[in-house]
């Protein structure tokens, strides 16, 4: 069904499936003059497919994912989807605020030692939001109501996410919340990215540029240690491109932890109130380019460690290190870190943050 659009600019609502509970998902297809289409689901608020030229022009979708509801009800992997209320890991599963003490699903455990991912059992990924789609722009508005105790967190919390496909062949994401008692929140675009296309081989001959001179080095956990650590003279030095695959296998401590590049990078000029381009990845192969500007003080690099040959889109195996994901954040387990930028959001305040995924290609 089209929703809105003129010739060659136009979004699309389409079927995607029905829930448990008997509602039913919908896939919303946002198309510019380029050619470019993001596909985003109301179920998570998810990317499904990002559809974007390469160097001679030929379309290819570079985004992770399932053909059907099916697989994102099932998945384990965060494909495509807004995660949260708390992106990234919770040490511990707990966390204090204003002298109480939260208890949160422990729903992973690196190394044993538990913590909370993405916001839970069943954080906003998980869930069905509402939409709406803009009269004049190919702009898709989604919101959704977390109420107060969901997955262990306090406040009724109102959050918003609006995806924007410019003319430009950029894909804008900003996000906004607000809650009626004090709450952490961190929310996070978790779209795994293969400019080969999804469902080729690996990311290991990717070029990734990281505007970033420290990091913050984790335990055997995966939870931060609080030390904030230059990058220079590691292999976490992405200040000029590097090749993903050239240092991964490296025995640097922090990659044994990670089993690869699972780590949080300091942005260069920290919170900002505008975006400013803070990453940039080239593959050789497609020509393809994606940069990345945000407003957000950290990114997490993910290179796709735990990918083992499931299933995605069209059946292909999505096999170890065949997508990547820079996801736009504050810090891990920051409502323990007291020395991180803070992520408490009170009444009255509004969070709010975008991410820009600026897409083009190049001969060499």
């Amino acid at each position: 069904m089209l929703i809105m659009g003129s010739t060659y600019n136009t979004i699309t609502c389409t079927p995607f499936g029905t829930l448990p509970n008997g509602r039913k998902a919908s896939l919303f297809t946002l198309d510019n003059r380029n050619g470019v289409r993001a596909r985003i689901s109301d179920f998570g608020a998810s990317i499904v497919g990002l559809d974007t030229p390469d160097k001679n022009g030929h379309l290819a979708d570079i985004a992770l994912g399932y053909d059907t509801l099916e697989g994102y009800l099932k998945g384990s992997s965060y494909f495509g989807a807004v995660v949260g209320r708390v992106a990234n890991r919770i040490a511990q599963a707990r966390f204090t605020l204003e002298g109480h003490t939260y208890m949160l699903p422990a729903n992973n455990t690196p190394g044993g030692i538990p913590c909370t991912l993405h916001g839970g059992n069943i954080g906003i990924d998980k869930m069905l939001w509402n939409a709406q789609v803009a009269p004049d722009d190919i702009r898709l508005t989604l919101t959704l109501e977390s109420p107060d105790g969901q997955e262990g967190f306090p406040g009724n919390l109102l959050i918003q996410v609006v995806y924007t496909l410019r003319a430009d062949n950029t894909l804008c994401v900003d996000y906004t919340a607000i809650t009626d008692k004090a709450t952490p929140v961190n929310l996070s675009q978790h779209c795994y990215f293969n400019l080969a296309g999804e469902g080729s081989a690996t990311i290991l001959d990717h070029q990734l540029r990281i505007a970033a001179t420290h990091y913050t080095p984790v335990n055997s956990g995966l939870i931060p240690t609080g030390e904030i650590c230059k990058v220079a003279g590691t292999p976490f030095d992405f200040t000029a491109p590097h090749a993903i695959g050239e240092r991964v296998e490296h025995a640097h401590e922090q990659l044994t932890h990670g089993a690869g590049y699972d780590h949080n990078w300091v942005l260069d000029g920290g919170t900002s109130l505008s975006p400013r381009t803070v990453a940039e990845v080239h593959a050789p192969a497609s020509g393809r380019i994606m940069s990345i500007a945000t407003t957000e003080p950290g990114i997490q690099f993910y290179c796709g460690n735990f990918l083992d040959g499931a299933l995605g889109k069209g059946g292909k195996p999505y096999a170890h290190r065949s997508g990547f994901a820079l996801e736009t954040q504050h810090f891990p387990d920051s409502p323990n870190q007291p020395a991180f930028p803070p992520i408490t959001l009170l009444p009255g305040q509004r969070y709010a943050s975008t991410t820009h995924f600026a897409f083009s290609a190049r001969a060499t």
